[in-house]
């Protein structure tokens, strides 16, 4: 087996369906029906795939857009940005930097000081808990 087919083997046993659509074949899940939509815990949001850190609930509010809303992502090189041209539209796709899951896009849309938006999938996230609360 190559080093991709043992790749997708595993993410296919760690991931459920719609994880998998999301964060490997590009897919959106249906508007608030993520399951950290509404989440308001403390702590931080980590790829589904990898476990990279890549969001903190400091930085999430909510959007009205149905899906997890950030202003930033977390220092350093977290998330990647690329340009998706599909679905006839020019977005800029949001992608951990570790892995290249696809979690969302990013949108010049967002609150103050960043003025961004990054609306991410919750299939293409996991939440930890802040230890320090």
């Amino acid at each position: 087996m190559t080093n991709d087919k043992v790749i997708e083997s595993e993410l296919r046993e760690k991931l459920d369906d719609e994880q998998y659509f999301v964060t490997q074949e590009k897919g959106t899940e249906r508007a608030f029906s993520g399951k950290y939509v509404d989440h308001k815990a403390d702590g931080s949001y980590a790829c589904a795939c990898c476990d990279a850190s890549l969001f903190s609930s400091e930085h999430k509010y909510d959007s009205g857009s149905g899906w997890p809303s950030f202003w930033l992502p977390l220092a350093g090189e977290a998330v990647t940005i690329v340009a998706d041209s599909g679905h006839g539209m020019m977005r800029q796709e949001v992608t951990c930097s570790q892995c290249g899951a696809h979690l969302g896009h990013v949108f010049e849309d967002g609150p103050q000081p960043t003025g961004l938006r990054y609306c991410i999938n919750s299939a293409s996230l996991d939440f930890h808990d802040d230890d320090n609360k």
